[in-house]
């Protein structure tokens, strides 16, 4: 349950947060076109529910339930990520991709940058739940990132913006030492 969640992390989820005001900015690189997301316009896309092991590079790992939007079908929705504007097609046109996403939370204070691959991956999944419970403040609410191929702290807590480019973008514990690509 997610009372016995390990909450570990708090960089970024200093602000109480109205779920209802939040909004999701999304930029690409090189264009002047700038969007912003609420929570109610995820709720129509296909949810995906993962049961995986969640893996701190502490050493630490905990089975746990994370449901919401898989990443591929939130880009695929709002055709996001391409230079074209157009849905990912990442078979056909990978060329059209941007190499890389950018993800922070609202005040930036935390942020993560993943390659192409990593954030396309069928497990990578804009969560809104977490063992079968809405998201807490403390557990990232109302939107998180999960990865069940990396490290607990690419799996960003209360997204807030997300930028597709072409520069591999900085990463909060990769500037740290911790690896960049953090892969388990």
């Amino acid at each position: 349950m997610q009372g016995s969640a390990r909450t570990n992390g708090f960089v970024g989820l200093a602000n109480e947060i109205d779920p209802s005001g939040w909004q999701l900015r999304i930029q690409h690189a090189g264009r002047a076109d700038k969007q912003a997301l609420h929570v109610h316009d995820l709720k129509n896309l296909p949810r995906t529910d993962l049961v995986t092991e969640l893996k701190c590079v502490e050493g630490w790992s905990q089975v746990m339930h994370f449901g919401g939007v898989r990443f591929l079908d939130f880009l695929t929705r709002f055709r996001l990520g391409t230079r074209s504007g157009q849905a990912p097609d990442p078979q056909t046109r990978p060329q059209d991709l941007y190499r890389y996403a950018y993800l922070a939370t609202p005040d930036e204070d935390y942020y993560v940058g993943l390659d192409m691959a990593s954030a396309l991956h069928p497990q990578t999944v804009l969560c809104d739940t977490m063992n079968w419970q809405p998201l807490t403040r403390e557990h990232g609410a109302p939107l998180r990132l999960y990865l069940a191929v990396k490290y607990g702290y690419k799996s960003l807590k209360r997204i807030g913006l997300i930028r597709f480019q072409d520069v591999r973008p900085p990463d909060y514990w990769g500037d740290q030492g911790y690896d960049w690509y953090a892969g388990h």
